[in-house]
């Protein structure tokens, strides 16, 4: 349910809500993998922009060991929980916030309980994060109101423990990383083994492009068991081959072999086969790509790696579904330089790469082929590089 006034400020919400204006105000974006997924919880590389789509939250510090959130996009009383009493759950919106704070809590930082009041326009369930958008604005808010002192890299293991122990989905840590590390104009080139990072240059309306997202109204889900078996099989792999996670695999072929050789059940080890392949070449791709961007080639040069991931992701990882490869298959025949499937799959968005002047032929020509197939007409929206989360006032 909506709000009963949508254009309230935060700011004014949170008085209306709470009483009083709130300490402070901060804002975490969403995100856009332009290249390496499912590459974070195999200690990989990833390459993600900041969107400008995000959420905003106002906070105000209490006492009494409360957490009390509310939403500008629902009606009805804040949400209460004692943070002594919170157990695991991933049952509502606000045990996000909720897992933020047991985090925190479990890792020995004083909370004493937070009043919040959440505004997003992330697109929910299109796989451009607005869950982690929404804990990480949590997390700096926590961090500044009580002073912890946290850098931006701990604070993305906080909201990752918050995924992994408290929600119980079993994510890796790009989302948060990107949301809380972008620069404008840039993609965030990370090595998720040891959060190293730098930016890449990532300025494609310079070239007369744009990265379309299209949102195949498919909603994905992270917690569910799909997600989790791959990085089961990804471990599985792992351990086979005698390493600790596969990103320290560089020759598919040679590795395939072992798998072939060490697996007794010949269905398991080509399954594990695939998924090891995808992990092997995304990270291969994601290198690739940013060897490019930092050459300063033309960025329509990155196209063919971006369509390589997908098909990558829609044989040997098999994380997508019809809409997405509807998607993909169509801005590509309307002439996109590349697409591929953006997050972490079972239903979201496609990004594609596309120049400003084709855009509204490659919209037609994708919302055609959803008509044909009898899907619901997807979203559109082009994106571009933006900063990460950042303090908007502080009282």
């Amino acid at each position: 349910m909506t709000a009963p006034n949508a254009h309230e400020t935060p700011v004014k919400r949170f008085a209306r809500e709470f009483g009083a204006e709130p300490d402070g105000v901060w804002r975490a974006p969403g995100r856009v993998n332009v290249i390496g997924e499912h590459t974070d919880y195999n200690a990989g590389f990833v390459l993600p922009i900041a969107i400008p789509h995000g959420v905003t939250a106002a906070a105000s510090r209490r006492s009494d060991d409360v957490l009390a959130v509310a939403s500008a996009q629902f009606d009805g009383p804040a949400a209460q929980m004692r943070l002594d009493a919170l157990e695991p759950s991933n049952a509502s919106w606000h045990d996000h916030a909720a897992g933020v704070l047991w985090a925190l809590r479990k890792g020995g930082h004083p909370v004493a309980g937070l009043s919040l009041l959440l505004d997003g326009d992330v697109p929910v369930g299109a796989g451009l994060s607005s869950s982690h958008a929404l804990e990480c604005a949590v997390a700096l808010a926590a961090n500044d109101l009580y002073s912890l002192g946290l850098s931006r890299d701990e604070l993305a293991r906080v909201t990752q423990r918050a995924e992994n122990d408290y929600l119980g989905a079993p994510t890796g840590i790009l989302d948060q990383s990107a949301s809380l590390n972008c620069t404008a104009g840039h993609a965030l080139f990370m090595d998720t083994a040891d959060l190293s990072s730098r930016q890449v240059p990532f300025d494609l309306a310079a070239h007369s492009l744009e990265l379309l997202v299209i949102d195949t109204r498919s909603p994905h889900r992270h917690s569910d068991g799909e997600y989790a078996a791959r990085r089961a099989q990804c471990e599985s792999a792992a351990a086979a081959l005698g390493v600790d996670f596969l990103r320290t695999v560089t020759d598919p072929v040679v590795a395939a072999a072992r798998l072939r050789a060490i697996v007794s059940d010949a269905d398991d080890a080509e399954l594990l086969i695939r998924r090891m392949r995808h992990v092997v070449t995304e990270n291969a791709r994601v290198q690739d790509v940013v060897a490019l961007l930092e050459s300063g080639a033309d960025p329509r040069t990155i196209g063919p790696a971006l369509t390589a991931s997908h098909r990558s992701l829609q044989y040997d990882y098999e994380v997508t579904v019809p809409r997405l490869d509807t998607a993909v298959d169509a801005a590509l025949s309307a002439g996109a330089h590349g697409a591929r499937m953006t997050g972490g799959g079972f239903g979201g968005s496609v990004i594609a790469l596309v120049d400003q002047a084709a855009r509204a032929g490659i919209v037609t020509a994708v919302a055609e082929a959803f008509d044909g197939h009898e899907f619901a007409r997807p979203e559109f929206f082009a994106v571009t590089a933006g900063p990460g989360a950042s303090r908007l006032f502080l009282r």
